[in-house]
């Protein structure tokens, strides 16, 4: 055991944050701590860090800690100063390392001239700690490191201040990963990193030898990390063996179960009492009531199982009119700040879902930005369709410095509505009551997000344009946007590094990489199927499988697909239910009652006869549709 809390609290000034702690690190575990924005999360991880103090909730309250034990964070504010250049930063990693580096080089100029037992026994013990400390590889793991986070060899001798917030946060992971502490503690890792170094990551995590403890939205990552989540909720902390996916299927489980029981206990509570209340004045009966309400007494009372903290934003709009069938037509569009960085052609049509995904700096966002008109294009042109209407979102929405009021801010872009309509419209992204008189600049990153979507929305647009929508959002609100998005009735065109957000909402893709920006007609699944050798192709091959500008095939292809994968979730279903109804008759054969019923026999073989041929058509149907989606 590396680490543990047991039966513990914390709390900040008046706020009981977190109010029982059960909570440990165990060697080599990769640990998630999931909850809603505001549970504790961070808190916890300031706790074993040792920045917030532990209260007491009982005897048995208590913080446990692996000897000489090294935990090592990632934080905002890792670089004191910013004048010191990448390698001068970094490179106090290595102080020790280096300092026996330069000191085998004096021993080994001094065994050139003399023959001194002890020099030689000297620098043999020393170059034996310093191979130990990975003296020999140090330079090669730092040099793996900066490249993998997307960084340039010419990029170390810059000084840190010539760098911008989210590659600060890139090189405090590498000056972390290279002090390889025992622990690991990891706040919300995955931003600022696109999906290329995010898989890289993914590999290198599982691999390291300490624990990890990871904060993270991201629930892709967390699938592919974690075996343990931790998760917070109503201030307790409860452990779940297994990945993201396994918790959120072991934690409604555990609901049901509980639920169960307490009901179960409830209605034998009741009875009991009634028993008791029937016969207490029965003088026959004393013993009876007597034992039962002895049995009550000494019963151990079961808490009602609190349902999940779900709440959320309830959004859903129509757009105010209809578009054509296309509804861009982007053709050799060039993008860039004065240089060009991408040229892309596409179409998108009525209701189709597109999602734009590559590495950092290739212009995704880029191209969101020319075609709301905030970029001028560098050559080609694009098109947009009949009646179209956009609603943009994009992250700088989170810069947004104001005193103004949330209400006040909604209001000024509508002011035609009343206080209660834009109350209410406010009310359903979860400002409600006193909410709508926050300061702008006390908002968190959620809810900035929740404000500028209420905004977008109220336009009642049919073609959203949004650049990472889920950044600052917890599990909940990413669930609930993506069920928003999917049951939208315009179009939408979409950049995220959020690949689970992707995965769900995306039909096709526009993908940003070194062939340059090319429109697939791939899911993500599918994508990550064709990889390599799509990036195999040539830059400026034209061939399949890339898309053709027009799309229009592909489009059908598409929308045939999506039909058949929706009528075999159909089939899926019906072929489960129909196998739990022949196993339920085939149960009934073998009931008592039914063995010397000849009627009831006969009768219970017709229906498993007829149920077993409804089966035999489905599974047939089955089979039928996914050669076709194989053929697709």
């Amino acid at each position: 055991m590396l680490y543990q809390v047991k039966n513990g609290s914390v709390e900040l000034g008046a706020n009981r944050v977190l109010r029982k702690i059960d909570f440990e690190i165990r060697e080599g575990e990769k640990i998630a701590i999931v909850g809603r924005n505001g549970c504790g999360k961070t808190t916890l991880l300031r706790l074993i860090l040792g920045e917030v103090d532990l209260s007491r909730n009982g005897d048995d309250t208590r913080v446990t800690k692996g000897g000489r034990l090294k935990i090592g964070c990632l934080s905002q504010g890792a670089f004191s100063d910013l004048s010191k250049s990448v390698d001068e930063e970094i490179q106090e990693v290595f102080s020790d390392i280096l300092k026996k580096k330069a000191r085998l080089e004096e021993l080994l100029e001094k065994m050139q001239s003399s023959s001194d037992v002890r020099i030689i026994d000297e620098f043999n013990a020393l170059q034996s700690e310093f191979e130990i400390q990975g003296g020999y590889f140090y330079e090669k793991e730092y040099n793996l490191l900066f490249q993998k986070f997307g960084f340039e060899p010419s990029d170390r001798g810059r000084p840190l201040s010539s760098f911008s917030g989210g590659q600060l946060t890139k090189l405090a992971f590498i000056k972390l990963l290279l002090e390889r502490p025992d622990v690991l503690l990891l706040d919300e890792p995955t931003n600022h990193l696109d999906i290329t170094t995010l898989e890289w990551l993914e590999e290198y995590l599982k691999a390291y030898k300490g624990a990890v403890v990871i904060v993270s939205h991201d629930r892709m990552f967390l699938d592919r990390v974690v075996s343990v989540v931790y998760e917070i909720e109503y201030g307790i902390t409860k452990r779940y063996v297994g990945n993201y996916s396994s918790f959120v299927k072991q934690k409604e489980a555990n609901f049901e179960r509980d639920l169960k029981a307490y009901k179960a206990q409830r209605a034998e509570i009741q009875r009991l009492e009634a028993l008791i209340e029937r016969f207490r004045d029965t003088p026959t009966k004393v013993s009876m009531t007597e034992s039962k309400m002895k049995y009550l007494e000494h019963m151990e009372i079961l808490e009602e199982p609190r349902r999940f903290d779900t709440h959320t934003f309830k959004a859903s709009f129509v757009p105010n009119r209809d578009t054509g069938k296309e509804v861009l037509v982007v053709k050799d569009l060039k993008i860039g700040y004065g240089e060009v960085l991408a040229t892309v052609s596409f179409t998108q049509y009525k209701r189709q879902r597109i999602g734009i995904i590559g590495s950092n700096g290739l212009g995704k966002s880029t191209l969101l930005k020319t075609l709301v008109g905030i970029l001028p294009s560098l050559g080609g042109h694009f098109t947009l369709g009949h009646q179209v209407d956009i609603g943009y979102f994009d992250q700088q929405m989170m810069q947004m410095n104001s005193d103004k009021t949330v209400l006040d801010e909604f209001w000024d872009e509508f002011p035609k509505l009343s206080e209660t309509q834009a109350r209410s419209a406010l009310g359903a992204f979860m400002f409600t009551g006193d909410d709508v008189f926050k300061s702008i600049n006390v908002l968190s990153g959620g809810e900035r997000v929740r404000l500028a979507l209420a905004k977008i929305l109220q336009t009642k647009p049919n073609f959203l344009i949004l650049d990472e929508p889920t950044n600052h959002m917890d599990m909940i609100g990413k669930e609930t946007l993506e069920a928003m998005l999917l049951e939208f009735e315009g179009t939408i065109l979409f950049v995220s590094h959020d690949r689970y957000f992707v995965k769900k909402l995306a039909e096709s893709l526009l993908v940003f990489d070194e062939v340059g920006a090319r429109h697939l007609p791939y899911t993500y699944e599918e994508y990550l199927e064709k990889r390599d050798s799509l990036v195999s192709e040539p830059k400026g091959n034209t061939s399949a499988p890339v898309v053709e500008s027009s799309g229009k095939a592909d489009y059908n292809r598409l929308k045939e697909r999506a039909r058949l994968e929706r009528r075999l979730t159909r089939v899926n279903q019906l072929i489960l239910e129909l196998e739990g109804k022949i196993e339920a008759r085939t149960a009934e054969l073998s009931l008592e009652e039914n063995q010397s019923d000849y009627e009831r026999l006969c009768e219970i073989s017709s229906e498993i006869e007829a149920l077993e041929g409804e089966l035999l058509a489905l599974l047939e149907e089955q089979e039928q549709i996914e050669n076709a989606l194989n053929s697709h």
